[in-house]
């Protein structure tokens, strides 16, 4: 069976099909006595099992995907594609989410493939399995919906490459994805879903329509939300290499035996703001879709607001870019402790020398770093900007962890992001009730973002983008 999420205005209605299972009992009270306790031990339908059990290893945040990164020719429409990507956790029953969420038209998959990558194109043929969504292999996805597929199994290690190939039939002229994939994806004409390779393809480095993989883990496995810009989405990692720092992170999280039960799931934008619309929805605005909505979240990190600061003009914009950062700091924290979620604050980065460059952003920069270490409204601080800064000049990035554009960080970078971050922050105890994944009130946390957020789109003046 399969979810259908149906996003319209930072609203989500979810819709999800039940189906109980039906046991015929022999008569012999051992025999029913064994059944029963047989069928207590299989998986249960997604939406009874949800709550405990089902955990993101992987996802990425979906925006509309702009002219300059739409897929190459010869075009998604009655076309195959295969796109790799790299889990956190493994487990053996899969379920995967697909978004049509920015489309005006219906995406038809006339079939969707999982299987084990080998590296490059190329997938292992004994691990591929044929996706089925509420049993049939067609699956069309109406426009601002997901779907999920029916659960399945597959053996998934931890931190392992996944190619999914989906076989698309007519497709919308606007589509959704996730520009900054930093990962080769594969196109070839015609229905290939099941080709071990792709030889002749033509690539593009960027993700298209695949949305998330959840896995069945046991109940003590949870996943944290790393919601950030273009630096969370890997800008300045390299192509290929999976060395983002929230990999780096995860990464960090299997080699030590007292947090392998850590997934990590990277919903960073490049050019993405936390007040407004910029590149992708505002992070006020997809929070409850990026956070929220995410399978087993415990834990959030917070890195965003460099955009926001960049956009002010005068000294008056940069303060009050700053009040209202932190309005909206305050408001998702907020929001996320009342799912039983920690939130952990990072600060942000110096940006000395870049475009973004001046006294009264500085002055901005500083005001949210203070507050973000001092005002105890997050449950940790990952203090970021004093990891990477300049020693001898703590208005910009370390050298060696500078891309060259003073805003961005390289892999040494990435990597250095990730070892500031104390791994003890995930074997703590919550304070705050377990989040309740079914969602029964989603809809009245997304109303409180609409109302308290509202005012700040207003306030946020128009300014550059910056991937």
């Amino acid at each position: 069976m399969y979810n259908i999420w149906a996003r319209k205005n930072a609203r989500s209605i979810r819709y999800q099909a039940f189906r109980p299972s039906s046991i015929v009992l022999p008569v012999l009270a051992f025999w029913i006595f064994t059944l029963v306790f047989t069928e207590c031990q299989k998986p249960q339908p997604a939406n009874t099992i949800e709550a405990t059990a089902w955990i993101g290893t992987w996802g990425t945040a979906q925006q509309l995907v702009e002219p300059h990164n739409m897929p190459p020719q010869p075009g998604l429409s009655n076309n195959t594609l295969r796109q790799i990507v790299r889990v956190s956790l493994g487990g053996n029953r899969l379920r995967l989410r697909f978004s049509n969420e920015f489309s005006t038209s219906p995406v038809t998959l006339k079939s969707a493939h999982v299987a084990v990558s080998t590296g490059g194109s190329i997938i292992n043929p004994d691990t591929d399995r044929g996706l089925r969504f509420d049993g049939k292999t067609q699956v069309i996805i109406e426009a601002g919906a997901a779907v999920t597929s029916d659960p399945f199994t597959f053996a998934l290690e931890p931190r392992s490459d996944v190619a999914i190939t989906i076989y698309c039939g007519e497709t919308a002229p606007d589509v959704t994805g996730h520009p900054g994939s930093r990962t080769t994806s594969y196109l070839l004409p015609g229905n290939a879903v099941d080709a071990v390779d792709f030889p002749d393809a033509v690539t593009t480095d960027h993700w298209y329509i695949i949305d998330g993989i959840d896995i069945m883990a046991p109940e003590d496995a949870n996943a944290v939300v790393v919601l950030g810009n273009s630096i969370t989405d890997g800008r300045g990692s390299g192509t290929n290499k999976q060395n983002r720092w929230p990999d780096e992170l995860a990464r960090r999280l299997q080699e030590n035996p007292e947090t392998r039960h850590v997934a990590v799931l990277n919903m960073g934008i490049g050019g993405n703001c936390v007040l407004r619309d910029c590149l992708g929805p505002a992070a006020v605005t997809r929070f409850a879709r990026d956070v929220l909505e995410q399978s087993g979240v415990r834990w959030l990190f917070i890195l965003e607001g460099i955009n926001d600061i960049g956009g002010a003009r005068d000294t008056e914009a940069a303060a009050a870019v700053a009040r209202d950062l932190i309005a909206a700091y305050e408001h998702m924290i907020d929001l996320a402790h009342a799912e039983g979620i920690l939130v952990y604050g990072a600060t942000l980065l110096p940006f000395g020398g870049s475009f973004y460059d001046s006294a009264e952003r500085e002055a901005a920069r500083q005001t949210v770093n203070e507050w973000i270490r001092n005002s105890g409204r997050f449950d940790a601080v990952i203090d970021l900007d004093a990891a990477l800064r300049d020693p001898t000049n703590p208005l910009r990035l370390l050298p060696a962890a500078d891309t060259g554009d003073f805003l961005h960080p390289n892999e040494t970078g990435h990597r250095m992001m990730a070892e500031a971050v104390d791994l003890t922050l995930f074997e703590r105890v919550a304070k705050y009730p377990k989040r309740n994944t079914k969602h029964e009130n989603c809809d009245d946390n997304i109303r409180d973002i609409d109302l308290h957020f509202h005012r700040f789109q207003k306030l946020c003046s128009n300014h550059r983008r910056t991937l």
